[in-house]
């Protein structure tokens, strides 16, 4: 028996898969594109026994969802990257307190206000450094309507497994566009729930870590366990330190384990790269069209595949080198002026000329622009830099 069949829109399947995840608690502030997830929380969250709150503004959103998520609600906020930017302190609050929370961030033009209402990819580096310091990022990237509320699910399931903020990076396109979408059955969707502690308050040490996954379990606020929680560096009991060892032994459990959430993450999509000397790097909507272009190259002959990020961070560095083994070059197409490609070329090391397809004037790269290039833009040559290459078309 299938689930039923509905034609949503992307930020609709957000709102669906929240829900499905276990999210009982929304704070935001309206911002095109992303506003029509908090309209369908504020319809749907009551229903579920949950929350919803308008804000006065982003920072305040996140404040709110942090103290959700330590009283043991699951939060989401939504923004888009001017909203993000105002998030970023508290961001980093939750990677170094250990909150889970959910951003979605529907990406539009930018800097500043930008292009409210048109694509772009341009939060991509603010979602891994946008905060200051060392800290551990996840970002996922969904393409379709369905893979929204999939990766919605998702999102939650990694913020609650291992305590941290996670960015669902959508784009405008993704966001507004509608797609008949087979939902999930009731059950169906697997759920996961933050670690929660097994002894009694009076043993509890609230930042001591599981040694097996490096997550410490988390008690909620209210439920008989007193624990301090601060922004600035801390030992196992929360409490504020500047001991070089035990800010150092922080800072890399941090990293250790979100590195070790590689094994629950979804990595990368890829569609005819076992004898391809040519791949096309996409993510999001772009890689839609890119997609449609390289279906049409291969029907002309030529040896292309395509490889979609699905987790942009933390980078997949082992499945792109993998999947690049026997690779001469590399398109990577981006509605920005180049972001992902320089992770692509850290990869790489040289081992194929990576060549930018970046566009940004608020339009989703068309299919003939991406064929274009891999026709007769850059000389397929290993020895080319991509230096040499030109942005646009």
């Amino acid at each position: 028996m299938q689930g039923e069949v509905r034609l949503l829109q992307g930020n609709e399947a957000c709102v669906e898969g929240a829900l499905a995840a276990g999210v009982r608690f929304f704070a935001g502030y309206p911002i095109t594109p992303s506003s029509e997830i908090a309209e369908g929380m504020a319809a749907k969250l009551p229903r579920y026994g949950g929350r919803f709150i308008q804000m006065e503004d982003e920072i305040a959103s996140i404040a709110a969802c942090l103290g959700a998520s330590i009283g043991g609600l699951k939060p989401m906020t939504a923004t888009s990257g001017p909203g993000y930017s105002l998030m970023q302190e508290n961001i980093g609050y939750a990677c170094l307190s250990e909150i889970p929370v959910v951003i979605v961030n529907v990406m539009r033009g930018g800097p500043s206000t930008g292009l409210p209402t048109l694509p772009s990819q341009g939060d991509v580096m603010q979602a891994r450094w946008g905060t200051h310091g060392d800290h551990p990022a996840v970002a996922l990237c969904p393409w379709s309507v369905r893979e929204m509320l999939d990766l919605t699910v998702r999102a939650t399931n990694i913020s609650e497994r291992y305590r941290t903020p996670v960015t669902l990076l959508a784009d405008e396109v993704v966001a507004h566009m509608r797609e008949k979408v087979q939902m999930p059955r009731p059950g169906e969707v697997e759920v996961w729930d933050r670690p929660h502690p097994a002894v009694p308050p009076d043993a509890y040490v609230p930042f001591a870590p599981d040694p097996a996954t490096e997550v410490p379990p988390m008690a909620d606020f209210g439920a008989g366990y007193r624990w301090n929680i601060t922004g600035l560096m801390h030992d196992e009991e929360g409490f504020p330190t500047m001991s070089p060892a035990q800010t150092s032994a922080l800072v890399r459990r941090l990293h250790r384990k979100v590195e070790g959430a590689r094994r629950d993450l979804p990595r990368c999509d890829e569609r005819w790269m076992s004898k391809a000397r040519i791949a096309v790097v996409a993510y999001g909507s772009t890689a839609r069209s890119a997609l449609s272009a390289v279906r049409q190259a291969r029907e002309m002959g030529m040896p292309v595949g395509l490889i979609r990020p699905v987790t942009i961070w933390p980078f997949p560095a082992a499945e792109i080198t993998e999947l690049t083994a026997s690779v001469d070059v590399v398109l990577v197409v981006e509605m920005n002026l180049g972001q992902l490609i320089g992770e692509v070329q850290r990869v790489l090391a040289g081992r194929a000329a990576v060549v930018p397809l970046c566009l940004y004037d608020g339009e989703l790269i068309k299919p003939s622009v991406i064929l274009k290039a891999l026709m007769g833009g850059p000389t397929w040559n290993p020895s080319s830099s991509a230096a040499e290459v030109p942005y646009g078309h």
